[in-house]
């Protein structure tokens, strides 16, 4: 193991300069206003994040700490790994730096062509670690109508749209065309950016392989395919689809795959389709994120979690309330609208205007909550989210991990609450268990410090929007199909109410036999 020591300066709150070099121990202590660092290099060499608490700093330094928590970063630069200028000028506009772990250890063998099955958790750059490769490889290429070169698989059609918005400024540079394709929608204009002609195409299964069996669209061109959260396709159940589009796509080409576990089913997409591939893995698969803090707040009952609830959304920044329901969703989003408390809800009954509405209203402010149920466990990915609150606790750790990954996303800090009623104690202290996850619960009201600490101030009341009165129909005017007053002038030269409506000639009412020309065949 390599003992690398990291030299840092700090300007009183960040860090402004980083240095490390190896080292043959590790080294404590202040030195000419900087603090110096060790951390062990587990596999490629490479300094990975590390954050210092308040505690560790006081155990090595016996000293007042300059920081209560310091972040630091790999010295490693995109133009190291390989990453062209222009792709950088775009990451720099967007104030990325620095890659992150998993774009470290990937980009050498994605740049290079190989397979790579990554393994990591949400948050951890994943996105950005297939993108930056597939638009490097694929500019230049041919671009031929409903025939693209590269290919992304989403399980969810949020996360499908945001991986589009990460790849699209990235592709633009490179001269390449982005489209993506999910159901829910009408498919016209989807058919007819493809009939344009698009190089990389982001889709979920069913849609595009509805698609496919219209020959709408060939994978025939493929040259690069992305399986990305694999195993959330495995629980949603799209792994025969997956498997089906993948063997639709040239077996030379090459496949990076992302998954956090490779259960149900997921080592067998691998073994299949993928040659010779490199793993590549950051932090243990289903595993609790240092920088969150969880916090299990215990409750007397179903009005004071409802006090608790209001309050905790109150505060300034964005935050997601997870709920069991839709209905229950939908509710609560009303209510805390109606409160003061702008609020949005996602849940599968949305449409997908109505989704795309209500994730753009939460991604630029104009909603500081987001009232979701799992379905937006996967697909949300919003930077800035400071806390996530399980209203209903999940059934299952995974599902639990998933939601609160939402926060604390790519180094940046972020609390965890999830709300205990009494009868749920019990199956909230396993779930925490399996998820690794090791926490004091606490008895609160909607007023205890703990909470007025983790809310921080309270966001001013904002009126909710008038709701839209519709204009009032015209006095005397009829329904559409409704019949006339009695007594009343026939429209149009229609019978009067009650006498029988004149035929014309030749009619002989309604029809009951097949029209001419359209009987029906019948089978042997």
């Amino acid at each position: 193991m390599l003992l690398t020591t990291l030299t840092v300066a700090f300007d009183g709150q960040h860090v402004v300069k980083r240095f490390f070099t190896p080292r043959a121990r590790p080294a404590f202590g202040a030195d000419a206003g900087a603090v110096r660092i060790s951390a062990i290099d587990f596999a490629h060499r490479q300094f990975r994040h590390l954050v210092l608490t308040e505690r560790a700093y006081l155990a090595a330094h016996s000293a007042e700490p300059i920081l209560k928590d310091i972040k630091l970063t790999t010295g490693t630069t995109f133009a190291d790994l390989g990453v062209g200028e222009s792709l950088i000028e775009v990451l720099a506009a967007r104030g990325i730096s620095h890659p992150f772990p998993i774009q470290i250890e990937t980009l050498p063998d994605t740049l290079g062509g190989r397979d790579v099955l990554g393994r990591g958790k949400t948050g951890s750059g994943k996105t950005l670690a297939f993108s930056l490769p597939m638009v490097s490889r694929l500019a230049g290429r041919p671009r031929r109508p409903a025939r693209p070169t590269g290919l992304v698989l989403a399980p969810t059609r949020e996360l499908a749209s945001q991986i589009t918005a990460t790849l699209q400024p990235l592709a633009a540079v490179n001269g390449l065309r982005v489209t993506t394709i999910f159901g829910g929608v009408p498919q016209g204009r989807q058919v007819t950016a493809l009939n344009s002609g698009v190089d990389i195409v982001v889709a979920c299964p069913g849609r595009l392989e509805d698609l496919m069996k219209q020959r709408l669209i060939s994978l025939d061109s493929i040259e690069i395919t992305v399986i990305d959260e694999a195993d959330h396709m495995a629980d949603l159940g799209f792994l025969p689809g997956v498997t089906r589009i993948l063997a639709a796509t040239p077996s030379g080409g090459q496949r990076l795959l992302f998954s956090a576990t490779l259960d149900n089913g997921v080592d067998k997409l691998v073994n299949r389709f993928l040659h010779d591939a490199v793993l590549h893995s950051v932090d243990s698969s289903d595993s609790p994120v240092p920088q969150m803090v969880h916090h299990v707040f215990h409750v007397s009952g179903a009005a004071a979690k409802k006090d608790l609830v209001h309050r905790l959304a109150s505060g300034t920044g964005r935050r997601i309330l997870f709920m069991r329901t839709k209905h229950q969703a939908r509710k609560l989003a009303k209510q805390l609208t109606e409160s003061g408390v702008p609020a949005v809800d996602l849940h599968g009954n949305l449409s997908q205007p109505a989704r795309d509405r209500n994730l753009a209203a939460f991604s630029k402010g104009e909603a500081r909550v987001l009232v979701a149920t799992d379905i937006a466990a996967r697909g949300v990915h919003v930077d800035g989210i400071e806390l996530v609150v399980h209203i209903d606790p999940p059934a299952e750790h995974k599902a639990y991990l998933h939601r609160s990954g939402r926060t604390a996303r790519a180094g940046n800090a972020g609390d965890v609450v999830t709300v205990v009623l009494p009868e749920q104690r019990k199956d909230t202290h396993a779930l925490m268990r399996r998820a690794g996850i090791r926490v004091t619960p606490q008895e609160v009201t909607a007023d205890s410090a703990a909470v007025h600490e983790l809310v921080g101030d309270i966001a001013p009341y904002q009126a909710p929007a008038p709701k839209q009165v519709a204009a009032p129909k015209k006095a005397g005017a009829p329904k559409k199909g409704a019949a006339p007053k009695k007594g009343a002038a026939p429209r149009n030269g229609a019978a009067p109410h009650g006498s029988p409506r004149p035929r014309s000639a030749g009619s002989g009412g309604r029809r009951r036999g097949p029209r001419p020309g359209r009987m029906r065949q019948e089978t042997s």
